[in-house]
């Protein structure tokens, strides 16, 4: 017992392991999993004259189900710890960000510098505004 947990040990070190970005993608897998389930159940059983349409939305449920939790399972195993850590950093990134501009709406608007891209939180007002952007301090003008 000891040899084998020794050498799974050697084999997890230095392993990314999971994270939000697994995490989110494994509910995903289930939801998609579990929705082909049902439908196959729901339509193999009860319509069986749905023999067409059950193997093309079959054979898209597994390829998209298989994608997925390959998918995870390179990232898991992954020993290119910072490529993954950057992967999750943009994701988290990208969801705290529409977060933001959900809680925002009332109040601020978001606009993009068209020099360096940079994402600017404006608070909102009536009119056309000259903007300066605090990264590249290019000046451009902005509509409320």
């Amino acid at each position: 017992m000891g040899k084998i947990r020794n050498s799974l040990s050697r084999f997890f070190g230095g392993r990314y392991g999971t994270d939000t970005l697994n995490t989110v993608l494994i509910i995903i897998y289930t939801v998609v999993f579990i929705t082909y389930t049902v439908l196959r159940i729901v339509f193999g059983v009860t319509m069986p004259e749905s023999k067409i349409a059950l193997p093309v939305l079959g054979i898209s449920y597994f390829v998209i189900s298989t994608a997925l939790i390959v998918w995870v399972f390179f990232r898991m195993f992954s020993k290119n710890i910072g490529k993954r850590r950057r992967e999750n950093e943009k994701f988290c990134g990208f969801f705290k960000l529409q977060r933001n501009k959900f809680r925002d709406r009332k109040t601020h608007v978001y606009r993009k510098c068209p020099t360096c891209k940079a994402i600017l939180r404006l608070p909102k007002s009536k009119g056309k505004h000259t903007v300066l952007c605090p990264r590249c301090k290019n000046r451009f003008s902005v509509k409320g």
